[in-house]
């Protein structure tokens, strides 16, 4: 989601609410403490240089249970970050605190809230490391009657 799209969304809503990928809520006390640019320029395993630039939302909350973070304020934080970063188009990444360390998450807008979506690595070289892209798996029960196994097939 860029911010564009999470602008467009808080436009149409009277409450802000985050859901965690296990179906948990972010506490609705929660505060945005940050928003801004992080970039990470880096080499992979492959020798290439990459260059990552993404927003991110770090969301914190505190003792003070009855703090409700309206969607007209968020819009104000994001749009001043705007103006001093030249955020548009970039993803959100956001950081919530886990049980032991912060924790990353990607974001969508399903149902009216915030899915906090899980991240994953990858390597970006495979063609590179000798991995090979993953062969594609059949079904025997999928095959229709008269398919066989022919050389250049695919099915072997």
């Amino acid at each position: 989601m860029t911010l564009s799209e999470i602008k467009k969304h808080l436009s149409q809503l009277e409450t802000i609410s985050f859901t965690l990928p296990d179906g948990s809520l972010v506490p609705n006390h929660f505060h945005v403490t940050e928003v801004g640019q992080v970039a990470k320029h880096f080499i992979d395993c492959g020798g290439t240089v990459r260059q990552e630039k993404k927003v991110s939302f770090q969301l914190w909350n505190a003792d003070d249970y009855d703090h409700r973070l309206h969607p007209e304020k968020l819009v104000k934080i994001i749009e001043l970050s705007e103006e001093i970063f030249n955020l548009e188009g970039l993803d959100i990444e956001v950081e919530f605190q886990g049980e032991q360390t912060i924790q990353k998450f990607g974001l969508e807008f399903k149902n009216n809230t915030f899915q906090l979506t899980s991240l994953v690595t990858d390597c970006l070289a495979k063609d590179k490391c000798g991995i090979s892209e993953p062969k594609q798996k059949l079904q025997f029960s999928d095959m229709q009657a008269g398919d066989s196994c022919a050389p250049g097939s695919g099915c072997c």
